[in-house]
């Protein structure tokens, strides 16, 4: 609700304005069309399987009815499809796809907002944001609103603190929760309101001329953005993975059924305070550092024994960066069942973990 908001004072800003509406997306781009006379769609694709597929029925039917049609990769900096190995197959280790994907791919500089964008002299008619009823009837969401600040300029300012503090620090930190040692762009990322260009061009420039130490830790945080090609590189090219363990030998793991303990879970009630710690600051903010991710993933999937499927789903419910690649990658690789996994008898111990990322409690004493 909040992003949708701050991109209309954006457009505004340049003489134009968001249009909303609601139903399916072809009847709704075909009747913007017939309104303003347009004879080009432009948008950015998604590798999410159901969307991907409503692309590709959108494009076939404007171009029928002569409408040029151009899509784009905006949100990556390479097309998943792009990266093949040898023998034309996808790349199912990070390692192999990590190489290749540093010697193939420059990513280009983002473009700089245009200062007026050109719109109809009347104006399509639109929804209200409220219509879509993306608030909360139920005021849960304070913790949110303190947390995030949805929008370009939101963006902006989280990249360049996370640039000047904590970047030449981020190999080290990026493991203890209790610290502000990650860039916590995700959401932004998500929604589109900063460019994974942009975040590209502004580290590899500020790595040049950096002490070897500090230059390393920049390298780590560009790795990160590699990983999340590599989850979408994944979904692109085994798109039943949402649903489906990417080694199908897992389809017949004996999961455990067990609904009071897949609740306890998930209120952060478990009796371990890394994990209620990091499902409690979940619920607070919509976030989890990302250490505390992989923890409380091992936690349900290989001491409770509730399939990864679960868990997905209730981050799906409750992350503001919820994105079908991400997610669905996390999630296979802490069971054991996805690209380049850890192995199922590799154990997040908790009460070990806790002790080795939050040594002074700082973090499990803020959550719980």
């Amino acid at each position: 609700h909040h992003s949708l908001g701050a991109l209309d004072a954006s457009l505004r800003e340049r003489g134009a304005r968001l249009v909303i509406r609601r139903g399916p997306t072809r009847e709704a781009i075909e009747g913007l069309i017939e309104e303003t006379g347009a004879r080009a769609v432009y948008w950015n694709r998604s590798c999410e399987p159901a969307r991907a597929a409503a692309d590709a029925d959108l494009a076939d039917a404007l171009r029928a009815r002569g409408i040029e049609t151009q899509s784009f990769a905006g949100a990556l900096l390479a097309e998943p499809a792009s990266m093949r190995k040898k023998d034309d197959s996808p790349y199912r280790v990070f390692t192999p796809f990590f190489r290749p994907f540093l010697a193939r791919v420059r990513p280009g500089a983002p473009a700089r907002p245009p200062r007026q964008i050109s719109f109809p002299a009347k104006a399509p008619e639109s929804l209200p944001r409220e219509a879509l009823e993306l608030l909360p009837r139920v005021d849960w969401a304070g913790g949110l609103r303190a947390t995030w600040t949805p929008g370009e300029a939101g963006a902006a300012a989280a990249w360049k603190r996370f640039l000047a503090r904590a970047a030449s620090r981020y190999e080290e930190a990026r493991d203890v929760p209790g610290i502000a040692g990650t860039s916590r762009l995700s959401p932004h990322l998500h929604f589109g309101e900063i460019s994974v260009r942009r975040m590209w061009r502004d580290a590899a420039r500020r790595r040049k001329g950096m002490p070897a130490a500090k230059a390393a830790s920049l390298d780590a945080y560009l790795r990160q953005l590699v990983w999340r090609e590599f989850a979408h590189h994944v979904l692109w090219h085994f798109p039943r993975t949402p649903d489906d363990p990417l080694v199908v030998a897992f389809a017949r793991f004996p999961w455990v059924h067990t609904p009071e303990a897949l609740v306890a879970w998930r209120r952060g009630r478990t009796g371990y305070p890394i994990v209620d710690a990091g499902m409690r600051e979940l619920w607070a903010t919509g976030w989890m550092h990302n250490r505390v991710r992989m923890i409380v993933a091992s936690f349900l999937v290989k001491h409770l024994r509730v399939s990864w499927q679960e868990g997905a789903r209730w981050f799906w419910d409750t992350l503001v960066d919820a994105d079908l690649a991400n997610n669905t990658f996390g999630w296979q690789w802490a069971a054991g069942c996805g690209a380049d996994a850890a192995p199922y008898f590799r154990v997040f111990n908790p009460v070990t973990q806790g002790r080795q990322v939050d040594p002074e409690g700082a973090y499990v004493g803020r959550w719980v």
